[in-house]
């Protein structure tokens, strides 16, 4: 098995983001985070449903503007950005609720989003997709709302995959799949992993996601609770019990 792209200490983050602060309205959702990712890493994202973990992505990418922080790519201040400018960046999107075009076949989707990635590279082929997602293969020609739940997952990822990115973002990767699915888009992660591809993951999964990531960032009501490798964390069962309840 090939081993995963070492993080490089050499070049500034993929993207990071300081002191974030955001507000939806007179809510303030996120106090003052500190968030980056390297070339190569894989980082989980945790904490219980409403602590700031989507408003955070958000943030960084443009969808929602923070009221206060800086949001830096690969160097470059990207605070206000554009978030097809962030995307264009090297940035790729897998947004909870998935957004693949319903009324557009399989190959459509994902016909429509390739492109060479931010640095000109081309690895990440159609032909490449198909053979990294076999169910895929089978429903080309089916209407993107002809799928399962799980076969819109790995769709997205697909079409994600296609836009050759330097970092992916997978927000509630496996968020109501079933074991089988799920596990499926497990090893879908693991080979994004391994091609060098830098990766935000969100998700409930605990066991999945301690095995995989390089590090684990827990937020609780938009705080930073714990910052440290997946292996520091599988040795606190304290931290899981009392931020994350696993």
């Amino acid at each position: 098995m090939t081993e995963p792209v070492a993080p490089s200490l050499a070049q500034p983050p993929l993207i990071e983001a300081a002191g974030i602060h955001t507000h939806y309205g007179a809510s303030h959702v996120l106090h003052g985070i500190d968030f980056s990712i390297r070339a190569g890493e894989t980082v989980a994202l945790m904490g219980r449903n409403g602590m700031g973990k989507s408003t955070l992505i958000r943030s960084m990418l443009g969808l929602v503007r923070p009221s206060a922080g800086r949001v830096m790519v690969k160097g470059h201040d990207m605070t206000r950005a554009a978030p097809h400018l962030i995307a264009r960046a090297g940035v790729a999107y897998v947004p909870e609720g998935r957004g693949i075009f319903p009324n557009l076949t399989v190959r459509e989707n994902l016909i429509m989003a390739a492109r060479a990635g931010a640095s000109g590279q081309r690895d990440w082929t159609f032909d490449r997709v198909m053979a990294s997602f076999p169910r895929l293969a089978e429903r080309l020609s089916h209407g993107g709302g002809q799928l399962s739940g799980g076969e819109q997952q790995m769709l997205t990822i697909g079409r994600a995959l296609m836009t050759n990115p330097d970092l992916l973002i997978l927000d509630e990767a496996t968020e109501g799949l079933a074991p089988l699915i799920s596990r499926e888009i497990w090893r879908i992660v693991g080979t994004i992993r391994q091609s060098g591809i830098a990766t935000v993951l969100v998700d409930k999964n605990f066991a999945a996601l301690s095995t995989i990531a390089d590090r684990v960032q827990i937020l609780v009501k938009g705080q930073t609770v714990f910052a440290a490798s997946a292996a520091q964390l599988r040795a606190q069962p304290e931290v899981r019990e009392a931020y994350l309840g696993v």
